[in-house]
């Protein structure tokens, strides 16, 4: 796709000044000046010198930062460099922030000397603008006749840089601007080399290198209130009495989102609104979301036959791919996430490691891929890239790749898994990861792209969806992202259902009856913990079957079905205990003492407490100790017994610290404040309810935070009034006279 050179027959034009075009036919060129009474021949009279040769600029949105950057960039006496590139995906606008900018510059007086402008058409599929092409267009518009032209390119670079240095003497710097470069050998013959002039390029690869140290400007997509801006402006150029933008905002918002907030997207959406001025915003929205065929949608062609696309600007990039890196940037479309680590690339590519990062260098080169940020070793490209990249036909040998991509997922999931399962201090875990830290790392990066590849595979990879879902259920549970764990175990459910696989039909249903509890939809969670109960009881499943009546009994507390609680527990404590299950038979006595404690049963409660929290110091299970450490710590102050109170909550404290679990520190805070004020330590007690309020904030639960900044205003008042009571019993008048003094 490299090797294809231009047809001797194609026709080239580059444009030498505001009134000079240059043209290419074959290998013969000539240049003719518009808008004079003569028209000049090859080595005919003097050619015209160009002063201000940019085209016009382009009106602008949304790119105040970036024009600043080119501004001190360009301006003379500063930290300015000779070169300066503004880079970005294909239809970014950077041609239109550099003529701005190049426009801006020229207003403050910067290049007395004059502005050139050449178009270097880097990625025209009739080939490149040549060095030798561009130096004879820029030295006719410096005023260089034709018979003066020399022969070789060597010889009109060194004419070019004698020119421009003695335009500096004359009149001062010059600006040279080069739009569409596609290789540093079209830049390196243009570089001034006086140190007054600068040469602003653009170009969708990062062009530099040690001979050329170019200062690389890269251009990303716009906001969305300037993305919105491009196309209302557009609509009101055309006609100032069009209303739809402001009758229609939110639809306006939806299209832009849809372009990518991408100018060239922006720019097509606009152009067929302002040719149907009828047509409702809404319903080019509609067209847009749709995926499937929103690149097609994104076309646009005027009367005169020419026409803008999004996928035709896409394919000139592509087409400039070596082989090895356009099929990665095919197969990474394969990912349903927002972004991929450099293991997950590898995975994909089904090649040895240096060899895809060699290639994600070339595609971020070529503008097709960021990565974000720079050094994260996590790359993502543009929606509509990646549209664009999913419709690329694969080629033969790509058809494993999926299935490399889920395995990838599962095993590094299971493997994470098994660490965030273990006890501290536990058995030791795969060796995938040093550490819990780091597999809690791991996870919390892949989140986002776990989640899309439960819900991707459960389309045509159903098998793979339990096993998955249930590697992330203990992760999602403890990082508080009940949302997601509701996602993928209902996908997890109906995959299991579709395949006939009743075992982890039922164990997806546990895991989706939990996540329901904690978002507070019980009886939701009552439904699935039953339909689970039944299976394990089909399948005879004890194990099952104690952990699930277990789960089953603390949704029933929630509805305040104390009895039914009871039963249940009590019923999970004697399977386990007959199956020899310590660790689930804690975890249920654990849930009993909550339930005893509810119904004022506290002696019994703390009993209960008691035998699990001797069970999870036997099992050497930290976690677990935290958690009944702070229910007993919760039934020893019901009794008046403040003091232990006070110590078991300060122990589960010191655990959930050690384990890095915030929210369960903001939990044991929580309880020992209130544990505090029974013993009136007062100021302890608003440090430890302060701190909980602090902690709970950061995670997305109102309920919670708005529950501990009302125990925090209680406590706070609770102190107000006593410090007044003290202050009225110390102003008591002699005599016996009591109340505040007048």
């Amino acid at each position: 796709m490299n090797d294809r050179a231009p047809s001797d027959d194609v026709q080239q034009q580059a444009r030498v000044s505001d009134r000079g075009r240059s043209y290419q036919a074959g290998k013969d060129q000539y240049v003719s000046h518009i808008g004079t009474q003569h028209v000049w021949g090859p080595g005919s009279g003097p050619a015209p010198r160009a002063l201000a040769s940019l085209p016009p600029a382009p009106w602008l949105t949304g790119r105040e930062e970036r024009t600043d950057e080119l501004l001190k960039a360009l301006a003379p006496g500063g930290a300015g460099t000779a070169v300066t590139v503004v880079t970005g995906l294909p239809g970014v606008g950077k041609s239109a922030l550099t003529l701005h900018a190049a426009h801006q510059a020229v207003s403050r007086g910067h290049f007395p000397g004059g502005t050139l402008f050449v178009h270097l058409r880097g990625y025209d599929p009739a080939g490149p603008v040549n060095p030798e092409q561009a130096l004879e267009s820029l030295l006719r518009a410096l005023g260089v006749r034709d018979r003066d032209l020399p022969a070789t390119v060597e010889e009109q670079a060194g004419l070019y840089q004698s020119e421009l240095a003695r335009r500096a003497e004359e009149r001062g710097p010059v600006l040279i601007v080069a739009d569409d470069a596609s290789s540093l050998g079209q830049l390196r013959p243009l570089v001034p080399a006086h140190r007054g002039h600068r040469l602003l390029a653009t170009s969708r690869d990062a062009l530099t290198a040690p001979d050329v140290r170019a200062r690389l400007v890269p251009l990303d997509e716009l906001d969305t209130e300037s993305a919105t801006a491009l196309i209302a402006t557009a609509l009101a150029q055309v006609r100032p009495d069009d209303v739809r933008a402001g009758a229609e905002s939110r639809a306006l918002e939806q299209v832009a989102g849809d372009c990518g907030r991408l100018p060239l997207a922006l720019t097509i959406a606009a152009a067929l609104l302002t040719d149907d001025p009828g047509l409702p915003i809404a319903t080019l929205a509609d067209d847009l979301a749709d995926a499937r065929t929103r690149l097609r949608t994104l076309r646009y062609e005027d009367g005169d036959g020419r026409s803008l696309a999004v996928q035709a600007a896409f394919d000139l990039s592509y087409r400039r791919l070596r082989k090895q890196d356009a099929r990665l940037f095919r197969l990474l479309s394969l990912n349903p996430g927002p972004d991929l680590s450099l293991k997950t690339a590898t995975a994909l590519n089904g090649r040895e490691e240096r060899e895809t990062r060699a290639s994600l260098a070339a595609l971020v080169r070529a503008c097709l891929i960021n990565e974000q940020p720079t050094g994260s070793g996590r790359w993502r490209a543009h929606d509509l890239i990646r549209l664009y990249a999913a419709e690329l036909p694969q080629e033969e040998g790509e058809d494993g790749a999926l299935e490399r991509l889920v395995e990838h997922y599962t095993d590094t999931c299971n493997a994470a898994d098994a660490h965030v399962r273990a006890p501290i201090g536990g058995p030791s875990t795969p060796a995938l990861f040093p550490d819990r830290t780091a597999a809690l790392a791991w996870l919390d990066a892949e989140r986002a792209n776990l989640i899309a590849m439960v819900l991707h595979a459960a389309a045509d990879r159903p098998w793979s969806v339990p096993h998955l879902a249930d590697a992330l259920d203990a992760y999602l549970t403890q990082r508080r992202h009940f949302q997601d764990a509701i996602t993928i175990n209902e996908a997890a459910v109906a995959a299991a259902r579709g395949l006939g696989d009743r075992h982890n039909e039922g164990r997806a249903l546990n895991n989706l009856g939990n996540a329901l509890q904690e978002v507070r939809r019980f009886d939701e969670a009552i439904h699935a913990h039953s339909q689970d109960l039944g299976i394990c009881r089909e399948l005879d499943d004890r194990h099952s079957e104690g952990q699930t009546l277990n789960n089953l009994g603390l949704a029933f507390q929630e509805v305040q079905r104390y009895d039914d609680a009871i039963r249940a527990h009590t019923e999970a404590i004697a399977i386990h205990r007959d199956i020899g299950d310590r660790h689930s038979e804690g975890k249920a006595l654990n849930n009993l003492g909550l339930v005893l404690r509810k119904l004022r049963r506290y002696d019994e409660a703390i009993d209960a407490h008691t035998q699990d929290l001797a069970i999870c110091r036997e099992l050497g299970e930290r976690h677990d100790e935290g958690k009944a450490l702070n229910n007993l710590g919760l039934a020893l102050r019901r009794v008046g017994r403040y003091r232990e109170a006070v110590d078991a909550h300060t122990q589960d404290l010191a655990i959930c610290r050690e384990l890095g679990d915030r929210y369960g520190e903001g939990q044991a805070l929580s309880n020992l404040g209130l544990a505090l004020r029974r013993m009136r330590r007062y100021d302890e007690a608003v440090h430890a309810h302060s701190q909980a309020v602090v902690i709970f904030s950061e995670f997305d639960d109102a309920h919670d935070t708005g529950a501990a900044q009302e125990i925090l205003d209680a406590a706070l008042l609770e102190i107000r009034r006593r410090r007044w009571w003290r202050g009225w019993r110390g102003r008591r008048r002699p005599g016996g006279a009591a109340g505040p003094e007048a």
